[in-house]
């Protein structure tokens, strides 16, 4: 079955979209992911461990909007003309859309194509962007979502909250495919670390307790904090780290340094704004790298990901402020054997549901109830 993937970035560090793809691929499909190069810096197509990518451009009209939100509605159709003269040369059966930003175009396709949809909600899309948008416009999104997701044949996501949310709006075939990890290792394996090391590599923005936790671990004796990412605070993260002895900022990293940076930590900082709606049910990829290594984790109380570690017992849920951040910082650093259990505890989760072949069984599940058919 040939398989159109459209995403909205450049597929250079989307850990969800390439193991998706590389699973479909290692199942006998074959997979085009159809991204958006905002910023002309790769290639335009090549080929990813047997998966093909081809990058749109903005065009001159483009880059005369002043935002990419404003910039979409051009993409959508930039993306539908380009995916039918993909389809023109060899035929594909599944459109796959990561993310509600996606979703229009892929709309347009089933419907001129008669071909499936697949819509695979990272995010409930009008949450995420309600942290830079007003409140308006992300209710403007989240009732297009309302009105365009049923039009999917299967809904694909990431968390018991976005399956509800997508089952209230009456869609049937919903299926949770976790952003998890393949386990580095089915033992566990404690770090060497002479000083205790907390480690973040992720995106770099203001609702991740980054530059408060710089903050705290500069005025802690005994602590390293390496952060690795991208994201609009990079800057500011830079040249706060170069002022303290004991934070490294790597910068962006390469997915296959992900795990194994991980795995040299002894905990992993997963602090995210509970006031955020979308970070009050996401389940942050932070949680199951750390779950993949066997390390424990300090996040936020009360939202989903502060729930799923204390289900587990596998670090430490706390407020989102500095002095509960300092408070979990001492404890981990002085508690190896804490540490050493909360580490095992969440690498036994990973060993059951929180692992990437068990996500990847229901992801194929799908795809081989449609078979090879080339029409719906």
């Amino acid at each position: 079955m040939n398989v159109l993937m459209l995403l909205s970035n450049p597929f250079t560090h989307d850990p969800r979209v390439y193991n998706e793809a590389r699973s479909l691929v290692k199942a006998g499909h074959k997979v085009t992911v159809l991204c958006w190069d905002r910023a002309s810096a790769h290639k335009a197509e090549e080929v990813i461990d047997d998966v093909a990518v081809v990058r749109t451009r903005n065009t001159g009209y483009m880059k005369m909007l002043p935002y990419d939100i404003f910039r979409m509605r051009p993409w959508w159709r930039q993306v539908y003309h380009m995916a039918l003269g993909i389809h023109s040369k060899e035929p594909f059966q599944v459109v796959h859309c990561h993310d509600f930003d996606t979703l229009p175009a892929g709309v347009w396709l089933k419907k001129r194509l008669g071909i499936r949809l697949v819509y695979d909600a990272h995010e409930i899309w009008g949450h995420m962007v309600a942290r830079d948008l007003p409140g308006w416009w992300a209710n403007h999104y989240l009732k297009r979502e309302r009105k365009l997701a049923p039009e999917a044949d299967h809904i694909i996501t990431v968390a018991e909250p976005h399956e509800k949310h997508f089952r209230k709006m009456g869609c049937k075939n919903v299926t949770l495919v976790r952003n998890c990890k393949p386990l580095s290792g089915a033992e566990y394996e404690s770090p060497s670390n002479d000083v205790f090391t907390l480690t973040y590599i992720g995106g770099l923005n203001s609702s991740r307790f980054l530059l408060e936790a710089m903050d705290v671990c500069s005025k802690v004796e005994n602590i390293k904090f390496i952060i690795a990412g991208f994201g609009g605070m990079e800057e500011d993260i830079k040249n706060q780290a170069k002022a303290l002895s004991n934070v490294e900022f790597k910068g962006k990293i390469p997915m296959s340094d992900v795990i194994p940076l991980t795995k040299e930590a002894d905990a992993v900082h997963c602090l995210f704004d509970p006031s955020n709606k979308n970070n009050q049910v996401g389940p942050p990829n932070k949680i199951f790298e750390a779950m993949a290594v066997g390390r424990p984790v300090i996040a936020t109380r009360g939202i989903y990901s502060g729930e799923l570690v204390k289900k587990f017992n596998m670090g430490l849920a706390i407020d989102f402020d500095k002095k509960a951040y300092r408070k979990a910082l001492v404890q981990l650093r002085d508690n190896p054997s804490e540490r050493e259990r909360m580490g095992r505890n969440a690498l036994e989760a990973a060993k059951g549901e929180f692992n990437w072949p068990v996500q990847e069984a229901r992801l194929l599940g799908i795809y081989n109830q449609w078979g090879a058919s080339n029409a719906r």
